[in-house]
Order: C-alpha cells, then structure tokens, then sequence
C-alpha cells in the first residue's frame, strides 16, 4: 500500500533551519506532484508548498515564500522541505502529501480531495 513518511521535525531556534523529508513507497512517485501542509495546535491545516511531477515548478504560500524551499529527488522517491529563517509562527505538524492529477499552483490550496497524506512530523520553534 501507499505510504508517506515525513521525518526531520525537531526543535529549533527562532532564525534556525531545518530540513524536512518524506520518503514515499508503494506507487509511482514520479507521477505525482507532491506537497507539504502544516496544522498548529488549535488551527486547521494549511498548504505550505507543491512542487511539480518533475521538480522544474513549484509553488508556495506566501507566509512561507523566501524562507522555505521544496525539492524532490525522483530517484530516492523523496520530496524535501528545507525550512530557513524559522520564525515561532512556524510551529506545528508538518504533513506531506501526494496527487496524481493536481497541478503544483493555487490548487494545492485546497486541502481536501489529495490522493495520499503522510501522518506528520513535529516542528517546534522556540523564540
């Protein structure tokens, strides 16, 4: 079956980095477009960044434009976040997901309908 796995979450200082994966088995990872969300404690769960089936477009919300990055590497079937510039605001459940049919843009900001999702990784910044 499909899974998901998101690893890397920690806690970090306000202004530290982290890099997060997510590391996908059980289908076809290059045929997906690939994304991250984040819920905080107390608030729905929000898109972060998408990233196209291969690699060459990506797009990001505009709370996290400039300081986070997505990549994947097709090989490994991974997708990354790496996370600069940590500010309190970013703390919470990192969750990546996948979709077959769903273009890397604005429409990854809906949450719901995504074909797969991981189950989390903390992330805690500390100010």
């Amino acid at each position: 079956q499909v899974q998901l796995v998101e690893s890397g979450g920690g806690l970090v200082q306000a202004g530290g980095s982290l890099r997060l994966s997510c590391a996908a088995s059980g289908l076809t990872f290059s045929s997906y477009r690939m994304g991250w969300f984040r819920q905080a404690p107390g608030k729905e769960r929000e898109f972060v960044a998408a990233i196209s089936r291969s690699g060459e477009g990506t797009y990001y919300a505009d709370s996290v434009k400039g300081r986070f990055t997505i990549s994947r590497d097709n090989a490994k079937n991974t997708v990354y976040l790496q996370m600069n510039s940590l500010k309190p605001d970013d703390t919470a459940v990192y969750y990546c997901a996948a979709d077959r049919t769903r273009p890397a843009s604005s429409q990854w900001s809906r949450r719901d309908g995504l074909d797969y999702w991981g189950k989390g990784t903390l992330v805690t910044v500390s100010s």
